[in-house]
């Protein structure tokens, strides 16, 4: 059996598809190790969401096809640009995430461990309840990867969650491409159900939920609110990326929703939950976008106060029709991107400027930077606990803390 070393790059939804295929290479008999150069294969899950990360993509396939002597890409990049890494010579094996078990065998017969458990990230369980979304965006090249959405039934995923909080996990990360429209491909919006189904598990646990797009949540947002105001086990979090301020822009990214939509999932979300946390995105400087596109965005940011934002600049990607687009400029997209920064940083700073003094309780979630350890409170705001060792503080607690001091995009919290 092969000894394998395996790299993730990308979101969460990335992550899961290494915990997918990292649980059946282990099933059958492969050995994880520490790093390249003891393995017989490497495999490289990569991301190509922006221009810079794939450049990125290629050193790092370029590196370790220097360091073993068979190299297996796979994830987004490589299905959506595998000739990318032909034509820049590197040595490898280009294959789909579920091919990648086959090509690490080479047609070996399985040798199957018993009793595998599932792959955990520390006490965090990653849950991929589909591959796909039903989304067209026009600069999106993930889509050419993922393809349309494919919905496993809600007892499949069901069982996966009870099996990894059977493993340990205390917080389950549920994820996907677009987590809102899981079940579209059946005729059914099963995402409130599964949510449901998963909080009813025995044991004491949070449930993150991943990305949504604002089209899907807005048919499900009474049903979703509901579902968020029931069950303590689930962060009151939601991440609906908007993207734009501006109809118009949205209309040439092809992003579905309008946003008379999107500030209607955030008014329903803000009369179901006391206290909640919005995290969205913005792609600053889209080839159409105009000063009053993006004085909209702005607007619209300090509006609705997210205590998480993501801000991209436009990065033609290619094979995409917003690729064919003539674009404004690098120096005019900088300074749009950093007049939003500077917005974002005044909104989620204010978030947590405002806890300061409050108690939370919050589940620690792993290690962070020296001593201390990064905890997530009821609605998934970010507090670091110092001198966590000292204090026999570890991942997989739950502790009632008090916030001391605001670090903008974080918190920084004392065990009471």
């Amino acid at each position: 059996m092969a000894r394998y070393h395996l790299e993730t790059y990308g979101c969460t939804a990335n992550r899961g598809e290494s915990a997918a295929i990292e649980r059946r290479l282990r099933d059958a008999g492969h050995r994880r190790v520490a790093g390249p150069a003891e393995a017989d294969v490497a495999i490289l899950n990569t991301c190509t969401v922006v221009e810079t990360t794939e450049g990125r993509m290629l050193r790092r396939a370029a590196a370790l096809a220097e360091e073993t002597a068979d190299l297996v890409v796979t994830g987004c990049m490589a299905l959506a640009q595998g000739e990318a890494f032909r034509e820049a010579g590197i040595a490898a094996r280009v294959v789909g995430w579920d091919e990648v078990p086959a090509a690490v065998g080479n047609g070996e017969c399985p040798t199957p461990t018993d009793g595998t458990a599932p792959v955990l990230d520390g006490v965090v369980g990653i849950l991929t309840i589909a591959r796909g979304c039903m989304s067209d965006c026009s600069y999106c090249i993930t889509k050419r990867a993922t393809g349309k959405i494919r919905s496993p039934p809600v007892e499949d995923n069901v069982e996966r969650a009870r099996a990894l909080l059977d493993a340990g996990a205390r917080e389950l990360r549920v994820t996907g491409q677009d987590t809102g429209v899981y079940g579209w491909d059946t005729g059914e919006r099963q995402l409130p159900e599964l949510l449901r189904r998963i909080c009813e598990l025995p044991g004491d646990f949070r449930v993150r939920v991943g990305m949504a797009n604002p089209k899907g949540v807005h048919g499900i947002r009474d049903e979703l609110a509901e579902v968020f105001a029931t069950y303590d086990e689930l962060y009151a979090f939601l991440h609906a990326p908007v993207q734009s301020g501006s109809d118009a822009v949205l209309g040439d990214m092809r992003r579905q929703h309008q946003v008379r939509e999107f500030r209607e999932v955030v008014g329903t979300f803000d009369a179901a939950l006391d206290d909640w946390t919005l995290a969205t995105d913005f792609i600053v400087g889209f080839p159409t976008e105009t000063a009053a596109d993006h004085a909209a965005s702005l607007d619209l940011l300090r509006e609705v106060r997210p205590a998480k934002v993501n801000v991209t600049r436009f990065s033609k990607r290619p094979g995409t029709d917003a690729a064919d687009l003539k674009g404004l400029g690098g120096t005019l997209k900088k300074a749009r991107s950093r007049e939003m920064t500077e917005v974002k940083r005044e909104v989620v700073g204010a978030a947590y400027d405002a806890m300061v003094g409050r108690r939370r309780q919050v589940l620690v979630v792993e290690p962070g930077t020296g001593d201390s350890v990064q905890a997530a409170d009821g609605a998934y705001r970010q507090l670091v606990i110092p001198a966590a060792g000292e204090r026999g503080i570890e991942p997989g607690q739950f502790l009632e803390v008090e916030v001391v001091e605001s670090r903008t995009m974080y918190g920084v919290a004392e065990p009471v």
